[in-house]
């Protein structure tokens, strides 16, 4: 390339001049200037085009102007070729010199900086791998996403297998990382789960210590112990939810809540049998023999009461127990002791029954039981009951432990719960489907309670780990897309940023703004999914954004709403305008108006638009309702003559002329403008129809009477008063006195042929008439007032006296001819 192009500039070097004649030498310099000319347009036509590197460097070295060389040089982008030009045009040409230096120092400065890219994506890579695999979990979160900024920053730049083993490096630091942040977060739950159960069996100890403190004359709140019995069993519930609890730390819950449980159930009988128990009380107190009924009675409602020993007896109770205390009245004590024995018998099968019941976990069986057992129970007496007191309320304990773990048979649910989801591990399905399936069978285990059987709990645990380990995988492949979702989120504030501050609000195209403002919501939708941690941020400073465009947007909005509003008024206030016309067309202008206003929310202009358009058509609809009117009246019009043309159609030349005008002033009085364009047209020509009848038998009537002055005048002389009054001014005007001649004109405007003998008089005639500039009688009103005038001078002229009653017939005759009957 180099030797090419030293070849070219040496073949530019000026050969040496001869001595040449002095006539060539003047003719030299002007060759040369058409050959520099001709060789400039072809280099800057080959410039035009798209000349290789190998020609530009030509043009660059041997270019005729320093504006090609120059535009030829900075065009060069092959480094060999720049450095063996810039060999070339060191000492040559300073400009292309230092325009091809400066081409190979910006080369140079970008390699520089792509490999400088290079190795950061290499160290990044690195870095990524390294953190993957260690075991320094310090600040591990805030290290992968200083990784996450810096691979954000060359990520344009690595290759699609660089881009690859960052990415999974990053999955791998991703799932150590949410173990890390799984396993936190257990044992901070866990820890509060231990501090919630530590403060239910504080609470539940400290109530117990001041119920037994209370003194027997106060009552305490059944609502606020049924309140604080409800929360704590829900707060242990939740406090004891998949994790391990100790069982002297399960022991003593369960203890502690068995008394708080006797001690409100005693409360809320005492509440609701308080009434008979002071009436007992009151007759104890105003007796000394009691019957057995009431003795009964104080003994049933103690056994139903069921007072825990351990707790100060309430006052209300002391006047029973001694009551129980007194001897019977009657001579049944015998019996009664036998039958206290036989309840005894009664209550221990019970008990048993419902031991075993409760063994098995029998839920409904050991309801029955325990309702006979209680029945049994509480018709024993103080003496009998006591033994079984204690026995009784562990049971009891026992079986609200039951009911409350197993309402509604919850083990055989959970039981199934297991099954579905073992089955449902081993079914090939969709992640998507399956991760919900698995969510699903979850809430379903957590609405049952939970289970206090660890083993069932274990089983179910495993079999949704099992299942739900092809999500696993399949959600952590999704998650490049998800951190590819959420850098398009970031691009998308970053733009709305810019948008905001660098547009001037004063003149801003509105509607290009909301076209904007819906399309990053549109974008931003479709930007998914996203990992929601990691989105939190990006959403806030979206939605913020958002607000800010928002802002503005509501302002014009408004604005604009409150011009259509104005709109809307004047058109309104143009329904009741007197100029129809003029409301229509202000109407219509009303409509540009509305057109050219620029955005506004979509249900107040919809509100504004149907206030509108209702105000529109009010106006529209009083044109219509006049159009109608005038449809009617235009209707009744055509109805009215069209019955009058059915009446003049009959009429005829032959009808009177009375009759024909009388017909046509009929005609005459209907108003055309109401016609349709049938009917108008209809009438115009029945109107014509008549004239021409009327005109018809006018001139009948004038050649008529014109025949009969005509024939007068051979035979007699006709005065002036016979004759119309200006016939005389006629008979003045004409110089013809020939009657023969005057014949031949009337032969001539008729048409009617003159005789043989005539013709050459005739043919002597029409030359004058064409000399004279009447050769052409084609208007009829012309016509018409020749003839007048020859009929004139025939009869007044003197011209009929002297003719014969040959040519008086032959005028006579050319008149017949216009006759139109």
């Amino acid at each position: 390339m180099a030797a090419f192009i030293q070849k070219l500039f040496r073949s530019r070097k000026t050969p040496e001049v001869t001595q040449k004649p002095q006539k060539a030498a003047l003719a030299e310099p002007v060759e040369q200037e058409d050959t520099r000319a001709s060789l400039r347009e072809e280099q800057l036509g080959t410039l035009e085009g798209s000349p290789s590197q190998s020609v530009l460097a030509e043009l660059a070295i041997a270019g005729v102007t320093a504006e090609i060389r120059q535009t030829a040089a900075g065009r060069l982008t092959d480094e060999s070729t720049l450095l063996d030009v810039q060999k070339l045009a060191k000492s040559r040409d300073k400009g292309v010199y230092q325009t091809v230096k400066s081409a190979l120092r910006k080369r140079r400065e970008e390699q520089a900086r792509l490999d400088s890219i290079s190795q950061t994506i290499a160290t990044l890579i690195r870095s990524a791998q390294d953190q993957a695999k260690s075991d320094d979990t310090k600040l591990y979160e805030a290290r992968l996403e200083t990784l996450l900024r810096q691979w954000a920053d060359v990520e344009g730049h690595a290759t699609p297998e660089q881009t690859q083993a960052f990415l999974e490096s990053v999955h791998r630091c991703k799932e150590r990382l949410a173990a890390l942040q799984s396993a936190a977060e257990n044992e901070k739950r866990e820890r509060e789960q231990q501090l919630q159960r530590r403060e239910t069996l504080d609470l539940l100890a400290r109530t117990l210590r001041d119920l037994k403190a209370q003194p027997p004359e106060t009552m305490p709140s059944l609502a606020s112990l049924d309140a604080l019995q409800k929360t704590q069993e829900n707060r242990w519930l939740e406090a004891t939810r998949d994790t391990s609890v100790d069982k002297q730390e399960q022991k003593s819950y369960e203890t502690a809540m068995l008394d708080l449980r006797s001690y409100l159930s005693a409360v809320r009988r005492i509440t609701q049998n308080r009434d008979t128990i002071i009436e007992l009380g009151t007759q104890a107190e105003g007796e000394n023999d009691v019957p057995v009924e009431q003795l009964a009675q104080a003994k049933a409602l103690l056994a139903e009461v069921n007072w825990p020993e351990s707790y100060p007896t309430p006052v209300l109770l002391e006047p029973l127990r001694k009551l129980i205390g007194r001897p019977k009245t009657t001579t049944a004590a015998r019996g009664d002791e036998n039958r206290q024995k036989d309840l005894v018998a009664r209550l221990e099968a019970d008990l048993k029954q419902l031991e075993e019941a409760l063994e098995a976990k029998q839920l409904k069986e050991s309801r029955q039981l325990f309702k006979t057992a209680q029945q049994h129970f509480r018709d024993l007496d103080q003496h009998h009951a006591k033994p079984y007191q204690a026995r009784v309320q562990l049971l009891t304990g026992q079986l609200r432990e039951l009911s409350d773990w197993q309402g509604f048979a919850t083990e055989p649910k959970q039981i199934a719960l297991c099954e579905q989801m073992e089955y449902l591990a081993d079914q090939p399905m969709d992640p998507e489907a399956k991760a919900e399936r698995i969510k699903d069978l979850q809430n379903e285990w957590r609405e049952l309670g939970g289970s206090s059987d660890r083993s069932l709990w274990s089983r179910f645990k495993a079999a949704s780990d099992k299942a739900y380990e092809p999500c696993k995988a399949y959600f952590s492949a999704k998650s490049g897309l998800k951190q590819a979702n959420l850098e398009k989120r970031s691009a998308i504030c970053e733009q709305l940023q810019s948008f905001l501050e660098n547009t001037d609000w004063s003149s801003i195209d509105w509607k290009a703004a909301e076209r904007i403002h819906q399309t990053a919501r549109q974008e931003w939708k479709e930007a998914w999914p996203v990992e929601f941690r990691d989105n939190r941020a990006v959403q806030k400073r979206f939605d913020e954004l958002l607000k800010k465009l928002e802002a503005p947007l509501d302002e014009e909005r408004k604005k604009n709403e409150g011009f259509k509003q104005a709109i809307v008024e004047k058109a309104e206030a143009l329904i009741d305008h007197e100029s129809l016309q003029e409301a229509m067309n202000q109407a219509k202008a009303l409509q540009g108006d509305w057109r050219a206003i620029g955005i506004t929310r979509h249900r107040e202009d919809r509100k504004l638009w149907q206030a509108f358009r209702k105000a529109c058509d009010q106006i529209f609809a009083r044109r219509d309702a006049e159009r109608t009117e005038q449809q009617q009246a235009s209707r009744a019009a055509d109805t009215f003559a069209q019955t009058s043309l059915q009446k003049t159609s009959a009429i005829s030349a032959d009808n009177d002329e009375q009759d024909i005008s009388a017909a046509l002033s009929t005609l005459q009085t209907i108003d055309s403008s109401a016609l349709s364009k049938g009917v108008r047209e209809s009438v115009q020509h029945e109107k014509q129809r008549l004239n021409q009848i009327l005109s018809s038998l006018g001139l009948q009537a004038k050649l008529a009477s014109w025949q009969a002055l005509v024939t007068t005048a051979t035979s007699a002389e006709i005065e002036n008063d016979s004759v119309p009054q200006h016939w005389p001014a006629l008979a003045e005007t004409s110089a013809l006195r020939d009657p023969l001649e005057l014949v031949i004109r009337a032969e001539i405007l008729c048409g009617v042929p003159s005789p043989e003998t005539d013709q050459q008089r005739r043919m002597e005639i029409q030359v004058r008439r064409l000399a004279d500039g009447m050769g052409s009688t084609d208007n009829s009103n012309d016509l018409m007032q020749d003839l007048e005038t020859l009929v004139a001078n025939w009869c007044l002229g003197g011209v009929g006296k002297d003719a014969n009653s040959e040519l008086a017939e032959r005028l006579n005759k050319a008149l017949a001819k216009l006759n139109p009957a």
